[in-house]
């Protein structure tokens, strides 16, 4: 690869993933911080409130995806009873199955691998999230 295409790849920030190859270190960290400011863009958008706290790992076959502080106030408050734990719990599961929908086709494009798995949940008591994705192939050396 030329220096100028190097330095083109370096500037657009994007890592372009070979599906036969594994993301060494740098690649690893630089497309989990890409995912990172992906994700907090689509539930600023989507939501109206980002999420305060998002870590993306990529690790083996796997996307982890956690997210903390994402309850508006009003659901902070709400979550203080059993009931309406249970409430901000039903409606914060329905973001997520909506956040998988959505952003699915974009994580197997970007990894350039297919989900064969998925799991996602919220505790709304401890205002934390997270989605595990596994993928049909190893991502990282």
């Amino acid at each position: 690869m030329s220096s100028a295409s190097q330095d083109k790849d370096k500037a657009s920030n994007i890592v372009n993933i070979d599906a036969r190859k594994k993301l060494d270190d740098r690649q690893r960290k630089q497309l989990q911080h890409e995912l990172k400011v992906y994700m907090e863009q689509y539930f600023k958008k989507k939501l109206g409130k980002g999420v305060d706290y998002t870590k993306v790992i990529l690790w083996e076959d796997m996307l982890i995806i956690r997210g903390e502080r994402f309850l508006t106030d009003p659901e902070i408050y709400i979550v203080q009873t059993p009931a309406g734990k249970e409430v901000v719990r039903a409606a914060r599961m329905q973001v997520a199955r909506q956040h998988s929908i959505d952003n699915m086709a974009y994580f197997e494009e970007k990894l350039q691998a297919r989900a064969i798995h998925q799991t996602y949940d919220i505790e709304p008591e401890n205002d934390f999230w997270m989605h595990i994705v596994v993928f049909d192939r190893v991502l990282t050396e």
